[in-house]
C-alpha cells in the first residue's frame, strides 16, 4: 500500500507511521520537517508547507497514492485545499476529525456514530464539523473517497492524560503530586472517561486504510474500556508512590477563572461522560482490540517523563493558577462558615 500522511509526527499519526513502517508499506510524509529525525529509515519524507499548493503540485507531480491522511487540518479552508490537491490522486482520503463534534451535552451517554453533531461550547469541535460536512458533500456529488475518523482521548507515554493542565503538557501537575500540592480535578471526578493508548488506535486506523467498506463511512476509535477522572488521577499518584491531593471544583467555575479555552476543552469536551460503541469499527475492521489498559498506558507514561527531563517543562503561571483557584475556593468555604456561625 502506498500511502501518504500530512502530518504524520504527532501523537496520534506516530504510532500509525511506525506500525505501517513496520509492516513494509510504502509510506511518505509530507511536513515541514520539525520532527522526522524520530522517524523509522524506511519512511520516506516530502519536506513543504502543506498551505504552499504550488510547492505540493511540483513534489506530487509523479505519485498517486492509496490512501492520503490529514491529521493536521482543522478548518474548513484546508479541506478544501485538501481537495484540491488530491482529488484524482488518491482512492481513499482519510480526515480525522474529533469525537468532541458529537452532541455536547449528549442526550445518551453511549456514543455511536449515528449521534448527532453538535458542540456549542467549542469552535474547534464546529470546525471539524464543517470540514466533514465539506468533505461528504464532495463524496455524494463527486464521489470524492473520503473517511471519516473521530479520535477522543488518545495519548502516549510523552504525556500523562489530565483534565486539566498548563499549556507546556502534564509536568506541572505531576510535579505538584510529587510535592505534596493540591491538584485540581474537575467536576466531582466521577464522570466516565476513555483513554486510547495511541498504539491502540493506530490498529483500527490501519484497518481502515485501503478499506473499501469505509469509503463514505463516519467511524470514532476508542478503548472500550471506560475510567472515571478520580480512577485516572488515582493512577498517576500510584505511578509516583504518593497520596492524591485532590480538589474539586466545577466546570463552569474553571472555565470563568481562566483566559484560556478551558470552555471548550471542558464544558465542551471532558466534563461529559462518554462511552463509546465500537460496534461499526469493528464490523469494518474484525480485528481490532485495544489491548493498553488506562492504568497501564498512564503508568508507562509517567515512568518515561520521569526518565526524559526533556519532558519535564514547568509551567509557573499555570502553578500559579491553581493555587489562586484552591485559594479561592477555601476563602469562600471559610467566609461562608464563618458568616453561618455568626447568625447562628
Amino acid at each position: 500500500m502506498k500511502a501518504l500522511f500530512i502530518g504524520g509526527t504527532g501523537t496520534i499519526s506516530m504510532a500509525i507511521t511506525k506500525q505501517l513502517a513496520e509492516q513494509g508499506h510504502e509510506l511518505y510524509l509530507l511536513n515541514r520537517g520539525n520532527r522526522n529525525q524520530m522517524l523509522p529509515a524506511n519512511v520516506r519524507t516530502l519536506q513543504t508547507d502543506i498551505n504552499d499548493e504550488n510547492a505540493v503540485q511540483d513534489l506530487l507531480e509523479d505519485h498517486n497514492f492509496d490512501v492520503v491522511a490529514d491529521f493536521i487540518a482543522f478548518e474548513p479552508a484546508q479541506v478544501e485545499r485538501d481537495y484540491r490537491l488530491f482529488h484524482g490522486r488518491t482512492k481513499q482520503f482519510i480526515f480525522i476529525s474529533s469525537a468532541s463534534a458529537y452532541q455536547t451535552p449528549p442526550s445518551d451517554y453511549r456514543i455511536t456514530e449515528s449521534t448527532p453533531l453538535s458542540n456549542p461550547y467549542w469552535a474547534y469541535s464546529r470546525n471539524k464539523i464543517a470540514c466533514e460536512e465539506y468533505l461528504m458533500q464532495k463524496y455524494r456529488d463527486e464521489g470524492f473517497p473520503i473517511t471519516i475518523v473521530r479520535p477522543s482521548h488518545t495519548y502516549d507515554e510523552r504525556s500523562v492524560p489530565l483534565g486539566v493542565h498548563g499549556k507546556s503538557g502534564s509536568w506541572q501537575v505531576v510535579k505538584r503530586m510529587m510535592e505534596a500540592k493540591p491538584v485540581i480535578i474537575h467536576g466531582d471526578g466521577t464522570s466516565l472517561w476513555t483513554l486510547t493508548h495511541n498504539t491502540d488506535f493506530a490498529k483500527g486506523f490501519i484497518g481502515l486504510m485501503g478499506n473499501i467498506h469505509a469509503i463514505g463511512e463516519s467511524v470514532h476509535i476508542t478503548s472500550d474500556e471506560t475510567v472515571t477522572w478520580n480512577q485516572i488521577y488515582a493512577v498517576i499518584a500510584d505511578a509516583l508512590g504518593v497520596k492524591l491531593n485532590a480538589v474539586y471544583v466545577s466546570s463552569e467555575f474553571l472555565a470563568a477563572c481562566s483566559t484560556d479555552d478551558l470552555r471548550g476543552g471542558l464544558i465542551g469536551d471532558k466534563a461529559n461522560s462518554v462511552v463509546f460503541d465500537n460496534a461499526k469499527l469493528k464490523r469494518l475492521v474484525p480485528e481490532f482490540v485495544a489491548t493498553v489498559r488506562a492504568d497501564q498506558g498512564i503508568k508507562q507514561a509517567v515512568e518515561f517523563i520521569l526518565a526524559h527531563p526533556e519532558y519535564q517543562k514547568e509551567d509557573r503561571e499555570f502553578d500559579a493558577w491553581c493555587d489562586r483557584v484552591i485559594e479561592a475556593l477555601e476563602g469562600a468555604a471559610k467566609f461562608i462558615a464563618t458568616e453561618s456561625g455568626a447568625s447562628a
